[in-house]
């Protein structure tokens, strides 16, 4: 069953909001909250509350259990623009649009929460050995590195000059 909730005129712009709404998508109900929760932008406060609301709503009006819902759809429509006007050099002026937004918000629980589990007999990995120092190389680096230029020189015979 799916349940909604909407957030109407948002005094923020809906690019604003699209970016914490396309986080969520897809997300358990608990996961989507968390990661609202510490989101610095201003957009996540009002995605938050529309949350909760449906949250609420499919507890008492659907009678849901919210362990087993996810995020269905998270939208965000252009909601009414207003019009204000600021003034410019030479006695013009330019127009200043203060957006609105409209936030929807769609929980479900006919898709399966999908969880990481990890095997009992499964073991870590081991990790790579890696260098102490920036400058020292690691081992395999070590034995492949190529004899020192002098070395060459002093193989390579001499030709001398007669005069």
């Amino acid at each position: 069953m799916q349940v909604s909730s909407t957030y109407r005129y948002a005094k923020i712009s809906p690019f604003k909001v699209r970016e914490v709404t396309r986080a969520i998508q897809g997300l358990p109900v608990s996961a989507a909250l968390d990661l609202v929760a510490f989101s610095p932008k201003k957009a996540a406060g009002f995605i938050a509350k529309t949350h909760k609301s449906a949250v609420a709503n499919a507890e008492n009006n659907a009678n849901l259990r919210v362990d087993g819902l996810v995020v269905k759809e998270a939208t965000v429509g252009e909601g009414p623009t207003g019009k204000r006007m600021m003034t410019r050099a030479r006695g013009s002026g330019s127009r200043i649009r203060k957006r609105s937004s409209h936030i929807r918000i769609i929980l479900t629980d006919e898709i399966e929460i999908k969880t990481r589990d990890k095997k009992k007999g499964q073991k870590k990995k081991p990790k790579r050995p890696s260098a102490k120092k920036k400058g020292e190389a690691r081992p395999e680096e070590k034995a492949e590195t190529k004899p020192e230029p002098s070395a060459e020189k002093a193989e390579t015979p001499i030709e001398e000059v007669k005069e």
